[in-house]
């Protein structure tokens, strides 16, 4: 986790948008991520760079959003343990955009692109909160939001992927 959290730290005081903090969007599934079984590489992997991305947060560097579409889904994990560490990784309450009725009509239209109801709902609360990059680890969304990349007004990706993205954009500065 270390070495990701260093060459982030190096290369990411530039990427800023508008000269405020980059707005991210974790998803439940990137929340949980380093509670997840840490045997298999790719989940270790998912879980360093979700660290390095809080990492990010805490220095003020980056700043996160998220809605009461993830508190819905993290309150409904049966697993009292995981839920309330899973909790703890919110953001403050002023960053957690509320459901609207606007957002359920665009969770409807992004349905229709085959994105599940509560992905649905993360696109389009990370879209009205107006994220840069909505942060998933679910593969399925990922693939969903380069399909229809072009209707959506968020970028979806994993958050390993979107961590080598940025080293290669600062890299060719």
């Amino acid at each position: 986790m270390m070495f990701l959290a260093m060459w982030i730290q190096a290369d990411s005081t530039d990427l800023k948008t508008n000269g405020a903090a980059m707005k991210i969007y974790l998803d439940v599934s990137c929340l949980n991520r380093p509670f997840d079984d840490q045997n298999q590489t790719r989940i270790r992997l998912e879980g360093a760079a979700i660290g390095a991305i809080f990492e990010q947060f805490d220095d003020g560097r980056w700043s996160q959003v998220s809605s009461e579409m993830a508190r819905i889904e993290i309150a409904a994990n049966p697993n009292r343990r995981r839920r309330v560490r899973v909790q703890l990784l919110l953001p403050d309450p002023d960053k957690i955009v509320i459901l609207t009725p606007a957002m359920f009509d665009r969770g409807a239209e992004l349905e229709k692109f085959g994105i599940k109801p509560a992905d649905a709902m993360h696109v389009a609360a990370a879209e009205s909160a107006g994220a840069d990059v909505l942060l998933t680890c679910d593969d399925r969304l990922c693939k969903a939001g380069q399909r229809h990349r072009a209707q959506l007004r968020v970028p979806v990706r994993n958050p390993l992927d979107w961590l080598k993205e940025i080293e290669n954009a600062n890299d060719s500065r």
